[in-house]
C-alpha cells in the first residue's frame, strides 16, 4: 500500500484553517464527504468515535485520524497542512499541524492496516514534515507525499 494508492492532489488542504480538534475534523469530513459521496455527518461521527477510544494524534504534530465507512468501496486518504496547530491531545501533548486522515472500507481489514502503517512511516520522517510544514501549496505537498514512497522503497 502507497501514498498514491490513498491520495490525490485534489485531496491535498495545504491550508486547513481550523482552532479546534474538533473543527479540523469537521473540514476534514466535509472534504470527504464531498469526494466519498457518503453523509458528512456519518464521516464527521465516525472519527470522533475513533478518537474517543484514544487520540490519533500520534505526536511530533502529527495525527492520523481514520476510520472504517459503510458504502465505500476502497481506502481513502485526505492530507491538511493547518495554518495555526491545534491542540489534538496528542500523546506527547504537543499541538497538531498535520492531519493524514484515513477512510476505508467496513471490510478493509490487513489493508486498513497497511496503510497506516506506510503513513506513518511517510510522517515519522521529521524531514519529511519539515518540508510538508514549509509549504502551501497543495501540488508541492501532493509530490513531497507521492515521492516519499519512491525513495523508501527498498
Amino acid at each position: 500500500m502507497e501514498i498514491q494508492d490513498l491520495l490525490t492532489p485534489e485531496r491535498v488542504i495545504p491550508a486547513l484553517r481550523a482552532t479546534s480538534k474538533k473543527q479540523a475534523l469537521q473540514e476534514m469530513a466535509a472534504t470527504a464527504a464531498e469526494v466519498t459521496a457518503l453523509p458528512e455527518r456519518t464521516v464527521f461521527d465516525t472519527l470522533l468515535e475513533r478518537e474517543r477510544l484514544g487520540t490519533t494524534g500520534v505526536g511530533h504534530g502529527i495525527a492520523i485520524p481514520h476510520g472504517k465507512l459503510a458504502g465505500i468501496d476502497r481506502i481513502f486518504g485526505f492530507f491538511a497542512r493547518l495554518t495555526k496547530a491545534v491542540d489534538f491531545d496528542a500523546v506527547d501533548g504537543e499541538p497538531v499541524d498535520l492531519i493524514f486522515l484515513l477512510l476505508a472500507p467496513e471490510n478493509a481489514g490487513a489493508d486498513h492496516l497497511k496503510a497506516l502503517a506506510r503513513i506513518s512511516r511517510t510522517l515519522r520522517d521529521r524531514a519529511m514534515c519539515e518540508k510538508l510544514r514549509g509549504s502551501d501549496d497543495r501540488d508541492a505537498i501532493y509530490a513531497l507525499l507521492h515521492d516519499s514512497t519512491t525513495e523508501h522503497v527498498s
